[in-house]
């Protein structure tokens, strides 16, 4: 069985006292809330795919953005019975912008770590926007 591969941008907006997150959920049930992202069609790669399903899914492209690289997060889990990887860099908003959001989902929010956790409901995603705060907070404690 191949795995099913995705991709996409965590993308944020320093706040006061951290960060917050683009969270979207989805115009399908469960209508669960996932940061941008997407299957890596034929031919292109996990990096290609995340920038263009961002533009895609809400409107951000990579010119609005201010992309570490030195974040990529790879959550492995079973999707509808299929092993499923998604790989996420983060992406830092430059200035606030409207989020176009496509068919493909219905609502979206900025949310703080904590929120973004307990309206993603997957410990796949806990894990992940853990691993990004950390990250954040970390490298904004050296600049």
């Amino acid at each position: 069985m191949s795995t099913v591969r995705a991709a996409g941008l965590l993308v944020y907006r320093p706040i006061k006292d951290g960060f917050e997150y683009l969270l979207l959920q989805a115009s399908y049930p469960p209508h669960h809330w996932t940061p941008p992202k997407g299957h890596v069609d034929p031919g292109e790669d996990e990096w290609t795919a995340a920038l263009r399903e961002t533009k895609e899914e809400a409107g951000i492209t990579s010119d609005q953005l201010e992309i570490d690289k030195g974040f990529n997060y790879i959550q492995k889990y079973v999707a509808n019975g299929e092993p499923k990887t998604v790989a996420y860099w983060i992406a830092k908003l430059i200035k606030p912008m409207e989020v176009t959001l496509s068919h493909e989902h219905q609502k979206m929010q900025w949310l703080g770590l904590e929120e973004s956790i307990a309206l993603s409901k997957f410990k796949e995603m806990e894990e992940m926007l853990r691993a990004a705060d950390k990250y954040l907070k970390e490298k904004a404690s050296k600049e």
